[in-house]
């Protein structure tokens, strides 16, 4: 059974993959984020997955790359992770009372060889109207800092959130059922790692 590299430094990504018991080391690495003009969400979150991957396997002989990169979009823009309090505060004034959507691109990639794919994974996600003063108190605490659209649906949000539509594991970070597709595709049995 090939090695697994997660190109991510997600928390969230890692404890998905030890929560399907799929072991891994982490090989997270700095990439170039700028896109063209005009990509639609999907189109630019497998591209910047497609970049994660490619620059982790750069470092590697053999082994299987998994990277993602996840957006919110609220109709035609795109909310990645906030610069500061007062971005994560906008962001979610703008998310509450509407249904957004969460995308995720993921890459695998399979070394040697250099077999590569690609997709995205889509879920729509209503939030509750949510007043400022809750709101605020929500990015006090600190967790929108590291989350596109600024929550994490995993965490303290949780209370804000009135339904999904897909895949739950999609908007935390990484969609778990295509990812096992695609590994399958690859020739990877992912239960083949539980002993």
């Amino acid at each position: 059974m090939p090695n697994i590299y997660l190109a991510s430094s997600s928390p969230r990504r890692r404890e998905l993959l030890n929560q399907i018991r799929l072991p891994h080391t982490v090989l997270a690495m700095e990439v170039d984020e700028s896109l063209p003009p005009g990509l639609s969400p999907a189109e630019q979150v497998m591209a910047l997955s497609r970049r994660k991957a490619t620059a982790a396997a750069e470092q590697l002989a053999n082994g299987v790359v998994i990277a993602a990169d996840t957006v919110v979009a609220l109709g035609d823009t795109v909310l990645g992770k906030p610069e500061n309090r007062a971005e994560a505060l906008d962001m979610l004034e703008r998310l509450q009372g509407a249904t957004h959507e969460v995308y995720t691109g993921l890459t695998v990639l399979k070394l040697p060889g250099g077999r590569m794919l690609t997709d995205y994974e889509r879920t729509g996600v209503e939030m509750r109207p949510v007043g400022r003063a809750e709101l605020e108190r929500y990015v006090r605490t600190g967790e929108p800092m590291d989350k596109a659209g600024a929550y994490g649906i995993q965490g303290l949000a949780s209370v804000f959130i009135s339904g999904i539509r897909g895949c739950y594991f999609n908007v935390v970070g990484l969609p778990v059922f295509k990812l096992v597709q695609m590994l399958k595709e690859l020739g990877i049995d992912v239960t083949e790692y539980w002993g």
